[in-house]
């Protein structure tokens, strides 16, 4: 899709550029008029891949067509002449040839886009020449709504999503299996049907997609895979190539005899023609193929037996004529209609606008296009019966079905169908209750170094493998609710898992899945596919507890000593705490708050840096001493060469039991490996380690599978149920303990003023309001004092003028201020 969307994005700039290129001489021949009994051209262009059958099909369909309806309608003043351009199936030489048939052949109208990529090209081209782009069989997609001068004809992809899925239900099958090819119009169209099989209760167990390069083996080991599922019920979605080696591989594993069913959808049924061999009709017999469904008339067997009759001898294998041609004649009979229509008299409307009001009869039943749509919304289903097709029954666009020509809601039945292997009775398909349980080949790694995390053992009494631990306790829960029964192998070759992803990659037939402490890796993800990590992820430091001592040589010795050690302090802080005398309550008051604030801050920040410092001795003494990693392990060495570590000297060690006696015996400073590992080693020893947690780095254990395995997103989807749920921690607390060790960061959250501001309001508030009792104490005392001796008059007098100094920079200009002057003289003399 991402390839698609590039591609677009050049093509429509190339267009922009093209169409800068292309004159109006094209529209020119609406003004042409009949000279001398001439009749008017209008060109239309026809761009093909001939050197495909339905490409050779629609070109002579086209011809014939016309041909019979100007000879039928000799009267008629216009003729409608086809340019043709071979588009050899690539889109941007499709889109090239159209924009050729503009500029030089003045085309008013092109038929072509016989894929999704193709309609949208031509979509845009049709926007910006503003001609009618007609694409055939192109997948009924909403993406193609957007082009006003598109015109689509091909099957209902809806109704044939109700049918397909109607028919499942009718039968009381509940799961399926999908086989498409691998291509956006493929893919495009598959999406109808997916969605309608989810609302409508059916299950899509797999889903294998098919390319035209797929080798036989790539065919044969996906469809084993399939076998292996216990699928039983097959919706195949492909064209004509890939599925004439889909069924003889089929044949050949057993899967076209008694109990399987094989559903062809319209797409697929409509690519076939004749000339498929015998062998593949006899490996396709008693398929049930969806075909678009063209009612049976006078005229269509007339233009059937002239288009036989008229087929040249290098085109022989064309003696099938199908729904492409059929759909390219009646619009080839539009297009003549509506051609006519634009050039009468006082008619101003458009070619495209004549095209959606034509009304007739054409091959395909009533023509009448529906928002620029041409859709066959009635299908016939067909049951392959050695070389030939039998018809069953009809679908009609409401999903009901009929025996009979003329359908009916209210017949919901069907003829007897043969089923492959030769059965009438209808297969009763697979189950996930009923069913019987499909086996799971899974291998488990079996080193047993970390018991609690994976243990495999043989019971030497009745020889049967024993799998227990965390891992594999999270994979049953998370395969439980499929019903699958699990062949347990042991795998024997060490503790390197790379090479355990490459063996479950290398031999498909021997296993499925693979469980154990299996870390997440870009390298491993290259040959099999993960579910969703089960663990934390990340590595971690785990060191030795530091016993705290609460002792101070100062106070040991015998009893008597310490008594007078302790009398003698205390005295010694009575008389010589304080060096300045303090008289005032205040003054008291205010020290002894500044004295539990000093304190307070004082061990703050003293416990703040014992902590900064017990990290930073861990990492001094990594450089002196050993450091502690599993043997063997990839994450550890790649740990242990990153930029922070690089300077340690590395020790490898085997189990939790080593990790714990290399800590105690202090052989290596700490030990650096995945938080699961450490878990394991702080649940056996919850009082002597404690762990520094460093960055998620890695990316947590999880469970591999094949490429494409079905499993894969249902047991990720069981994993994160099993998360939310809570259930995964308390398998972790079950088997790594229920208390685990203090875990402290490797990292302290800084000191900062904001921490201590409720501190500092109370010290602020204190000295606030000692300051304020001492300033009420002072004018109560002074106040008749301060009274009596206070000429409040002259005062203020004196406030006056040096206030009106203040205010006026002239005081001469003003009679205020001249009377301060003189007051002033007065004064002075």
């Amino acid at each position: 899709m991402e390839r698609f969307c590039i591609q677009t994005q050049t093509l429509l700039s190339f267009l922009l550029v093209l169409l800068l290129f292309i004159s109006r001489s094209f529209a020119s021949t609406k003004n042409d008029d009949v000279d001398g009994g001439k009749r008017v051209q209008i060109r239309v262009g026809l761009v093909l891949d001939l050197g495909s059958l339905k490409g050779k099909i629609v070109k002579n369909s086209v011809s014939m067509a016309l041909s019979y309806f100007y000879a039928i309608h000799n009267d008629y003043k216009t003729r409608v002449s086809v340019s043709l351009r071979n588009s050899h199936g690539e889109p941007l030489l499709a889109l090239a040839s159209a924009v050729d048939l503009l500029k030089t052949e003045g085309v008013e109208a092109i038929i072509g886009g016989n894929s999704l990529l193709e309609a949208k090209l031509l979509g845009e081209l049709g926007e910006k020449a503003r001609v009618p782009m007609i694409s055939l069989d192109s997948p009924f997609s909403l993406s193609l709504s957007k082009y006003t001068h598109l015109i689509q004809a091909t099957h209902d992809s809806t109704s044939e999503a109700k049918g397909i899925t109607s028919f499942i239900n009718v039968f009381d099958w509940n799961s399926v299996a999908l086989v498409y090819e691998d291509h956006d119009d493929w893919r495009e169209s598959m999406q109808l049907l997916v969605e309608h099989f989810h609302e409508n209760g059916v299950r899509v167990q797999s889903k294998v997609g098919f390319t035209v390069s797929s080798s036989e083996d790539f065919v044969m080991g996906r469809l084993q895979q399939l076998k292996d599922l216990g699928t039983t019920v097959f919706v195949v979605h492909l064209s004509e190539v890939i599925a004439t080696h889909l069924f003889p591989c089929a044949r050949r594993l057993g899967l076209m005899g008694d109990g399987f069913v094989w559903i062809l959808t319209a797409k697929t049924m409509n690519s076939f023609h004749e000339n498929i061999d015998d062998f593949t009709k006899q490996a396709m017999e008693g398929v049930v193929g969806f075909k678009s469904y063209i009612p049976m008339s006078i005229e269509l067997q007339n233009f059937t037996l002239r288009w036989r009759k008229s087929l040249p001898v290098e085109e022989a294998e064309l003696t099938r004529l199908s729904i492409s041609g059929i759909w390219a004649h009646d619009i080839a009979f539009a297009l003549a209609r509506a051609a006519e229509v634009i050039r009468m008299p006082n008619v101003t409307s458009t070619l495209l606008e004549e095209i959606t009001k034509t009304r007739f009869n054409g091959l395909s039943g009533d023509f009448q296009l529906n928002d620029k749509k041409l859709l066959s919304n009635k299908f016939e289903i067909i049951n392959m019966i050695g070389s030939s097709e039998r018809r069953v029954g009809f679908l009609n666009s409401n999903g009901s079905f009929s025996n009979r020509r003329h359908l009916s809601s209210t017949h919901n039945k069907l003829e007897t169908i043969i089923w492959p292997g030769g059965s009438a009775q209808s297969p009763k398909g697979t189950s996930l209750i009923d069913s019987d349980r499909k086996k799971l080949r899974v291998l488990v790694t079996s080193s047993n170094r970390f018991p609690r995390l994976m243990k495999v053992e043989t019971d030497p009494v009745t020889n049967e493998l024993i799998v227990e631990g965390f891992c594999i306790e999270v994979f049953r829960a998370s395969i439980s609710p499929f019903n699958y029964e699990v062949e347990y192998i042991p795998w024997l070759n060490g503790s390197n898992y790379d090479n355990l992803a490459y063996a479950l990659h290398s031999q498909k037939d021997k296993y499925d899945a693979a469980v154990g402490d299996i870390t997440i890796t870009s390298n491993r993800s290259t040959y099999v596919d993960f579910t969703l990590p089960f663990t934390e992820m990340g590595l971690g430091i785990v060191a030795v507890k530091e016993r705290k001592r609460a002792e101070n040589k100062e106070f040991q010795g015998s009893w008597p000593q310490q008594i007078g050690v302790v009398l003698w302090f205390g005295f010694s802080t009575l008389v010589y705490a304080h060096r300045e005398k303090l008289k005032h309550n205040l003054s008291r008051f205010v020290v002894t708050v500044w004295v539990f604030a000093v304190l307070i801050l004082t061990a703050s920040y003293t416990a703040t840096l014992t902590s900064m410092m017990t990290v930073q001795q861990i990492r001094f003494n990594s450089n002196e001493d050993y450091v502690g990693h599993l043997s063997g392990s990839l994450i550890a060495n790649v740990a242990l060469t990153s930029s922070s570590l690089r300077a340690m000297r590395s020790l490898g060690l085997n189990s939790a039991a080593d990790y714990a006696q290399a800590l105690l015996n202090k052989t290596v400073s700490f030990v650096v490996d995945e938080l699961p590992y450490l878990k394991v080693v702080l649940g056996e020893n919850p009082t002597h380690f404690f762990m520094v947690k460093t960055q998620s780095t890695t990316n947590g254990f999880g469970f591999m599978f094949q490429k494409g395995f079905e499993l894969v997103p249902n047991v990720s989807r069981e994993i994160s149920k099993l998360r939310t749920s809570e259930k995964l921690n308390e398998m972790e607390k079950r088997w790594f303990d229920n208390q685990l060790p203090y875990t402290t960061d490797d990292t302290s959250n800084p000191i900062t003023l904001y921490r201590f501001r409720g501190l500092f309001i109370i010290i602020g508030v204190s000295f606030a309001f000692a300051l304020a009792v001492l300033v009420i104490l002072c004018l109560r005392d002074k106040w008749e004092i301060l009274v009596d001796n206070l000429d409040l008059s002259q005062r203020l007098r004196h406030f006056r003028i040096h206030f009106v100094r203040s205010i006026h920079t002239s005081p001469l200009d003003d009679p205020i201020g001249e009377t301060a002057v003189q007051m002033a003289q007065q004064n002075r003399q």
